[in-house]
């Protein structure tokens, strides 16, 4: 005898024809556990091939959400980070890194991939529920691998920050400039010294709870001067 749906179900199954995402697995949506294998693996490869030097630390919230805002020249910044923080840190990345076996090994470990050409709603609610479920988000304010220098910041910062209030931790990944002993050149030197330092945290807002396009373009402007007098402490404490 075919069983009918008791009240309520005949709804769901409505709304989960209408809406396939409804039922899609969420086997890749991030979670502080994948997010800590990342942080071991990470550890391992850092130490193993470059000498990271870790300054301030001790800055990054102990617990509740909080945003990694971090300069980025290399193709390492993002794995050394993730190493080194003192907690599982989902990173922001593009997805053209999410090519053959790094696809699944990143969203494997808490990874979040987003699509830079739109506004990419599955990446944004991920990223949300990242800093909503108390967890660190890692993001590269300038978008794109350049001179890392903080001179010229997206608004996804901004957006995230404003939105949900979390704090904003600056962080300067700083490693040798000598082009010598490199065997990719957006790589540092094999067993050289990489100091990754991180500041103190700092509110994106301006009190008010303003969401609106002004607000966060004002918010750009403030993290941006955050994160470049940051940046200039930390060559300066490391000599870089």
């Amino acid at each position: 005898m075919r069983r009918h749906p008791r009240r309520g179900e005949a709804g769901r199954e409505v709304s989960q024809a209408r809406n396939p995402a409804a039922t899609a697995p969420t086997s890749t949506a991030p979670t502080a556990r994948r997010a800590d294998v990342g942080r071991r693996i990470g550890v391992g490869l850092m130490y193993g091939l470059w000498k990271p030097r870790v300054l301030g630390a001790w800055r990054v919230p102990a617990t509740g959400p909080a945003i990694l805002a971090v300069n980025h020249s290399h193709m390492i910044d993002g794995p050394m980070v993730m190493g080194v923080a003192p907690r599982p840190t989902h990173f922001l990345i593009k997805k053209e890194a999410f090519v053959g076996p790094l696809d699944p090994f990143l969203l494997a470990i808490g990874q979040v991939k987003v699509d830079r050409t739109v506004a990419d709603r599955t990446a944004i609610t991920r990223a949300l529920g990242v800093l909503e479920d108390g967890g660190v988000l890692g993001i590269f304010p300038e978008g794109t691998r350049g001179e890392g220098d903080f001179a010229s910041l997206r608004a996804g910062l901004s957006y995230f920050a404003v939105r949900s209030g979390a704090p904003i931790v600056p962080v300067a990944v700083l490693g040798s400039t000598d082009r010598r002993g490199r065997l990719i050149k957006q790589l540092p030197p094999l067993r050289s010294r990489v100091d990754v330092v991180f500041g103190d945290p700092f509110e994106a807002g301006d009190g008010s709870g303003r969401r609106t396009r002004k607000a966060l373009d004002e918010a750009t402007v403030r993290i941006q001067k955050q994160l470049s007098a940051h940046l200039e402490n930390a060559r300066r404490l490391t000599g870089r």
